[in-house]
């Protein structure tokens, strides 16, 4: 992924930029809520971004209608990647902030075909806390989530 972190206003951002027809982009879907379009990166042969259209920067400013929309375009796109490109794999990646590893403020999320070997490591270090500190956990969630 580049390093770069585009914190222009939305006018100036560059995914909405390419929504907008604006600059080009090998554009794969469209509709009323995503876009999704080749990444310029291409991890591999099929990497695809999909983004909302409205501009909104992380996955805490999008709502529930746009949220279910990233994720069936990207579901409809990752059964297209498999027909095209036949991966044996494949990783949904969708990052938030610059600790998240965010490198363009709009939100989006990334399909990608994986294959053996193909250089990409997806880890992180297993803490494994006991299984009072995880039921903790949960009740400070569900407090939060309501209902």
């Amino acid at each position: 992924m580049p390093k770069f972190v585009d914190t222009s206003p939305a006018g100036q951002c560059i995914f909405c930029r390419i929504v907008a027809g604006e600059l080009p982009a090998a554009r794969v879907w469209e509709d009323a809520h995503t876009l999704a379009f080749m990444d310029l990166g291409q991890v591999n042969p099929g990497h695809v971004l999909v983004a909302t259209r409205r501009h909104a920067a992380t996955l805490y400013d999008i709502d529930a209608e746009q949220a279910a929309a990233v994720m069936q375009t990207a579901r409809r796109v990752a059964l297209a990647v498999r027909a095209a490109f036949a991966p044996p794999g494949l990783t949904l990646l969708q990052a938030n902030g610059k600790e998240g590893d965010q490198t363009v403020l709009h939100f989006h999320m990334h399909v990608v075909p994986r294959h053996g070997n193909d250089g990409i490591a997806l880890s992180w270090p297993r803490k494994e806390p006991p299984m009072d500190t995880l039921h903790d956990y949960a009740q400070r969630l569900r407090t939060h989530l309501g209902g």
